[in-house]
This record gives structure tokens, C-alpha cells and sequence, in this order.
């Protein structure tokens, strides 16, 4: 098996945080299944494990460009 080059699934995940919170919530379900077979699960978890870091990425990069009002009332990024 080989692994996917970070290009391709940067590709993949051209979705909204939206509806990658809503990906991660039907993944969790799924896992949730007790007759799930170890391979879907584990196939479930990696794609989980994706979606959790663009989620992570796409907040950090919202987060680095909030504006900051400082003292002298200059705006900042924060």
C-alpha cells in the first residue's frame, strides 16, 4: 500500500471546515459499529486522522489572521 503524496490530499480536502467536522462525525459513527471489520476501522481512523489535521491547519491559519487592537490603537496580527 502505498502512501499519498501530501499534494493529493491537499486535493482531496478542498472542503469547508464545515463539512469536514461533519466527515469526522459520520467517521466516529462508523467506528462506533461493532461489525465493522478491523481494516474498515483502521481505513476509517486513517481518513479521520486526515481530516483532523486540515482541521487543525485551517484553524491555525484563521487564527494567525486575527487582528489584534493594541494599546496605541494599532491593529496587530495576532
Amino acid at each position: 500500500m502505498s502512501k499519498k503524496s501530501s499534494a493529493a490530499e491537499k486535493a482531496e480536502l478542498n472542503i469547508s471546515l464545515e463539512e469536514a467536522f461533519a466527515k469526522l462525525d459520520s467517521l466516529i459513527s462508523e467506528l462506533e459499529k461493532p461489525e465493522n471489520s478491523l481494516e474498515a476501522s483502521f481505513k476509517a481512523f486513517e481518513e479521520g486522522m486526515q481530516l483532523v489535521k486540515y482541521c487543525n491547519d485551517s484553524i491555525d491559519k484563521v487564527e494567525k489572521k486575527v487582528l489584534v487592537l493594541g494599546q496605541d490603537g494599532e491593529l496587530d496580527e495576532f
